[in-house]
Formats: structure tokens, C-alpha cells, sequence
């Protein structure tokens, strides 16, 4: 990596920057509080988090709906533990966890100082799957929002990553150049393939310790990027 070149960075938001997963497990905590779901929020979590990933990537591959991504991954890991609920019960669980999630915004370790530390040096983006408003109000609470200069989401672009649309429309937002960008993110398919394929410079944040290439740039703490740029 040529760093000298570098001038904008562009992050994914969840799973990279913004803890999803505890985040996302004190949401559903309250959720099942508040609809007096008489199940251990751990055990759930554990069945719901694999089933909910393999959704966001039939959602990534345009294979299913956002509707279906909400109510998929809740059906289906209820039904682990033999709970049905109606439609209309899923759909209400369903949107009281979304109300909920941004209401916690716990970051990934040395998230701050890293945006700190490289505002000083380039132009920082976001790049995201995650939904519109929801995503405006994790980069607001989380207290992160004016390290970035612009905010892309795929429901703002109408697809999602790895589509090669999504990163030249942001590309174009930012007044920046494939060449002289970076994408760091957590997810090899969609953030790594994506941003190469249309020529950016690309990180792998591996805080899941997954095997990969070793032509890529890895760093399993956040902190680990001063090391490249």
C-alpha cells in the first residue's frame, strides 16, 4: 500500500466501527422485556446470530426483501425454541428492535482514537448496507458523526454492497478517487471484493480471526491501522 497516495478512508459502520453484536443484545434485551418473551436473551443471541448473518448476506445478493430480512431472522430463530408467533407479532418484535438498536452505541475498542488520529491526515466516509435512518442515528448517538464527511448508505443508493455502484456513488459524494481511497471493513465479500473491484485500496478488519490471502492488508485491532496509514 502506497500510503503517500492515500487521502480519503472509507469505513463500513457496523461490525467495524460500531459494536453490533453487544449492541444489538442489550436491544434485544429490552425488546423481550417489553413484549414479555419468556426466553433466555443469551441463548437466543447465540441461534439468532449466524441465522441473521447468512439473512444480510441473501439480502447483500438481493435474494430477499428488507421485509424479509426482519422477519426471516426472528421466525426463523424462534422456531429453534418452538416459539410461533403471528405475523403481526413478529412484525411488531421486529420493529421495536429496530427502535431499540440505536439506543445503545457502544464502539469497537480504539474506534474514537483511530477516527481522531486519522482526521488529522485524510477526508473520512461512510460506506454502509445498513439502513438509512438508522444508521444517521448510530453515527449520532455513538457521538461519531462529525469525524465523516459524507455518509452512504445502500438504502439511499438503491443497492448494496459488493455492487460496484454503491462505492462509485460514494466515491463521486466524497469528490474522491478510487485510487487514492481506501475501504476498511469486516466483511471480505462485501467491503474487500467491493472497494477492489472498482480500485480502491483495501483493509480487512479481522476482529473474527478468519483465515485469509495473505495479499491483503489485515489488522485485528483498530488501533493496528496507524501501522498502514
Amino acid at each position: 500500500m502506497n500510503n503517500k497516495i492515500i487521502t480519503d478512508v472509507f469505513f463500513d459502520l457496523d461490525h467495524t466501527l460500531w459494536d453490533f453484536d453487544k449492541n444489538s443484545m442489550l436491544a434485544f434485551k429490552r425488546v423481550f422485556k417489553n413484549h414479555a418473551i419468556d426466553l433466555a436473551v443469551e441463548d437466543f443471541i447465540n441461534v439468532y446470530e449466524p441465522i441473521n448473518f447468512n439473512y444480510w448476506k441473501l439480502f447483500r445478493e438481493d435474494k430477499v426483501s428488507k421485509v424479509d430480512l426482519r422477519r426471516g431472522r426472528l421466525t426463523e430463530t424462534f422456531a429453534v425454541f418452538k416459539l410461533n408467533f403471528t405475523l403481526q407479532k413478529i412484525d411488531e418484535l421486529a420493529d421495536s428492535y429496530i427502535e431499540e438498536l440505536p439506543g445503545d452505541n457502544h464502539l469497537f475498542d480504539g474506534a474514537e482514537l483511530i477516527l481522531d488520529y486519522l482526521a488529522e491526515k485524510y477526508t473520512l466516509h461512510i460506506i454502509t448496507n445498513g439502513f438509512n435512518d438508522v444508521q444517521h442515528l448510530k453515527l449520532k448517538n455513538s457521538g461519531i458523526n462529525n469525524h465523516f464527511s459524507t455518509v452512504t448508505t445502500s438504502e439511499e443508493i438503491g443497492v448494496k454492497k459488493p455492487n460496484p455502484l454503491i462505492f462509485t456513488a460514494a466515491l463521486k459524494k466524497a469528490n474522491a478517487s478510487a485510487s487514492s481511497s481506501i475501504m476498511i471493513g469486516d466483511t471480505f465479500e462485501a467491503d474487500i471484493l467491493g472497494a477492489e473491484n472498482v480500485g480502491m485500496e483495501t483493509m480487512y478488519y479481522n476482529y473474527r480471526k478468519e483465515p485469509l490471502p495473505q495479499k491483503y492488508t489485515i489488522v485485528d485491532h483498530l488501533l493496528d491501522i496507524k501501522r498502514h496509514l
